[in-house]
């Protein structure tokens, strides 16, 4: 349910409706809009307290949310959510590059190519030091050795780090290092692991589930909501589908339509889905075509000797390709790519 403030309304009847709304054991989640101020209500809904909600000083309209997301959904917050970390502003109108290694190797390797893509216009340094791998045998990352180097280069580059957190007990460790933390598709529907992230003061990335539909989806977005943390970015990442050529299929479609449910920014991971090289600058385009607020992008110095998904890692070279042509479908888009 979203209780929606009249124009002019006062801070003591706001305040009366967060009261009335709390007496209930529910939670009230304001937000002040640039045209309406809209209070989420949270919990079980108590039979007739639409009603009572109604007659309260200050109400405008009071609106049933049927769909079982709230905070997440477009109803709640009209105005798209913008999400600031650093230079990088993610939600407006100009994609975000995050671009960097899958998996956090040594020093050099990190220093190299944070210095590379900033260089090229990325403006967020991804990088892993924790790894789910399908394999037990898999390199499974450097830990907290790896978050150490991610954080040498952010001193020496002065772009913000998004890395993945993989375990609740991890993630104070992790939160240290990172100015955006990753949920990946295979642990979309953590809820242990979404409750802890959302208890923090950092955005946090909700990667889509290798067969998670929208909906569920969003749910996940929800979890981290309802733990107080409004700071979300969802990322499609691909999900399975019957063709064995490309690791997973990117659903384009799934920008726009998240856009139309949703005041989440969202971003695209060609290169996970796609697992070659060679693909991601196609997807990454269409992506940026499709309204993507930004793109998730690997990127080594020697792809050949990668430990982790050196095949769909792209070359500095490559990288700059990518940004040059991002940059003309932006335009295009009337949405140049975000400075440095």
């Amino acid at each position: 349910m979203i209780v929606v403030m009249a124009a002019g309304s006062s801070d003591s009847e706001l305040a009366a409706v967060r009261e009335r709304i709390e007496s209930k054991g529910l939670k009230a989640q304001i937000n002040l809009g640039v045209e309406r101020t809209v209070v989420g209500v949270v919990g079980s809904i108590p039979p007739d307290f639409k009603d009572e909600v109604e007659l309260l000083e200050g109400v405008s309209d009071v609106v049933m949310i049927s769909k079982p997301y709230k905070l997440a959904s477009r109803e709640f917050h009209p105005d798209d959510t913008i999400i600031k970390v650093g230079s990088a502003v993610i939600g407006g109108p100009s994609p975000v590059i995050m671009a960097g290694p899958c998996s956090v190797e040594d020093e050099e390797q990190m220093v190299s190519t944070a210095k590379a893509v900033k260089k090229a216009g990325a403006t967020v340094l991804r990088g892993g030091a924790f790894k789910p791998r399908t394999s037990p045998y898999s390199f499974r990352g450097m830990g907290e050795d790896g978050l150490k180097l991610l954080n040498l280069a952010k001193q020496e580059t002065g772009l913000p780090i998004i890395t993945e957190v993989m375990a609740t007990e991890d993630v104070d460790t992790v939160a240290k290092y990172a100015d955006i933390l990753q949920i990946g598709a295979r642990n979309m529907q953590n809820y242990n692991l979404l409750d802890a992230v959302g208890e923090l003061g950092k955005p946090v990335m909700v990667k889509r589930g290798l067969a998670a539909s929208y909906e569920e989806w969003l749910l996940a977005a929800e979890y981290v909501m309802a733990s107080g943390n409004e700071e979300v970015i969802l990322c499609e990442r691909g999900i399975r589908g019957f063709e064995s050529f490309t690791r997973f299929t990117l659903d384009v479609a799934a920008v726009p339509v998240v856009q139309r449910l949703s005041h989440l920014p969202i971003v695209a991971d060609p290169s996970h889905s796609t697992g070659k090289w060679y693909l991601v600058t196609p997807v990454a385009l269409a992506s940026v075509a499709a309204g993507a607020h930004g793109l998730l992008i690997e990127v080594h110095p020697n792809p050949d000797i990668a430990k982790c998904d050196g095949p769909q890692s792209l070359t500095f070279e490559n990288f700059d390709m990518l940004m040059q042509q991002v940059d003309a479908i932006a335009s295009v888009r009337k949405q140049p790519v975000a400075a440095n």
